[in-house]
């Protein structure tokens, strides 16, 4: 490892005590050194996610060994390398998952939780995939188990998580069904790919896909909402079929009837990423970048990105986070071309 030219300290991002966007504050942090099989990368952008607010607010504390400060998914180059390293150089592009400090101007990651930036994309698509894609790839195809010729139910169709994935379910063979909020927001799904977009404000879900399946439902569920689309989801999904919760928007309880549940022999499952060792989520890289990798070199399943801050302008990222948006929100911390 060189760590010679490297700076001493950096702007980093941290939420002191639980609140809105204006919670976040700026501080200066000692430049963090790898070691094992880690790199250090100097960040040129960061996804903005869900759990990020929920940290802010206080409601999603960071796991053991884990910084404080905010922000899990990163793009930029390796600045230096420890001495276990095998995969990786100085001068690599690279976008990765972290557990911490993805809101900093450097951040380590173990190698293992990185990958190459696919060519033809720009910093700030490469820091929106990680997060996004293997939450995505671990719970709509590892845990849900979807197949080509399957229809998947996506709530919240619009949103990072959604728009990933209508284009990987798509790509997989896969028909796709979504709520969202708006009908500009519906309008963009469809154009992602969905077969059927439905404002849940205007309409209710369960009998429209009840209707459009002709009384069959849907394999997969994934669902960030909870509460009481808990029992609203067993009641759409098919015989043999499968929900997957990764969020708890409306919170974590819910009232349902198990007639929902046992006679179509549902599997209700759900995870989080964060907290998974290293180990587990280089096993998700691994199979996302085996599926994805050929598709991006084609110029398909991208990340769709709402909007870019620089990261003195975090507060205003995370103000747009808590607005309707469509896709991904952004960090730039260096010029991200």
């Amino acid at each position: 490892m060189n760590a010679a030219a490297l700076p001493e300290t950096m702007t980093v991002v941290t939420a002191p005590e639980p609140g809105g966007p204006s919670a976040l504050r700026t501080e200066s942090r000692p430049v963090p050194r790898p070691a094992g099989r880690e790199l250090l990368v100097r960040v040129a952008a960061a996804g903005v996610n869900r759990p990020d607010v929920m940290q802010r607010m206080g409601n999603y504390p960071p796991p053991p060994g884990a910084n404080d400060v905010l922000g899990l998914e990163i793009a930029g180059e390796v600045v230096a390398v420890a001495d276990g390293v095998e995969r990786f150089a100085v001068g690599d592009r690279v976008m990765a998952l972290v557990a911490s400090g993805g809101y900093s101007e450097y951040a380590v990651v173990d190698e293992r939780n990185a990958l190459s930036v696919p060519e033809g994309f720009s910093m700030v698509e490469a820091a929106a995939v990680p997060e996004t894609f293997f939450t995505v790839w671990t719970n709509v195809f590892e845990r849900g188990g979807l197949k080509a010729g399957e229809t998947l139910l996506v709530h919240g169709g619009s949103s990072g998580i959604g728009t990933t994935a209508i284009q990987l379910a798509v790509a997989r063979g896969a028909t796709v069904y979504v709520t969202a909020g708006s009908e500009d927001k519906c309008e963009r799904c469809r154009t992602l790919g969905a077969e059927v977009a439905l404002n849940y404000r205007a309409v209710d879900f369960v009998s429209e896909i009840h209707d459009r399946t002709d009384g069959r439902g849907v394999d997969v569920v994934l669902d960030m909402v909870a509460g009481d689309y808990v029992d609203r989801n067993l009641q759409v999904v098919a015989v043999d079929g499968r929900l997957v919760q990764i969020a708890l928007m409306q919170g974590p309880q819910a009232t349902i009837d198990l007639r929902h549940l046992m006679p179509k022999r549902v599997t209700f499952t759900g995870s989080t990423l964060r907290a998974r060792s290293v180990e587990a989520k280089a096993e998700i890289a691994a199979a996302l970048a085996d599926f994805a990798t050929p598709l991006w070199a084609e110029g398909r399943c991208r990340p769709v990105i709402d909007s870019t801050y620089a990261l003195a302008d975090v507060v205003a990222a995370h103000e747009r986070m808590d607005a309707p948006h469509i896709g991904k929100v952004v960090l730039e911390t260096l010029a991200a071309g």
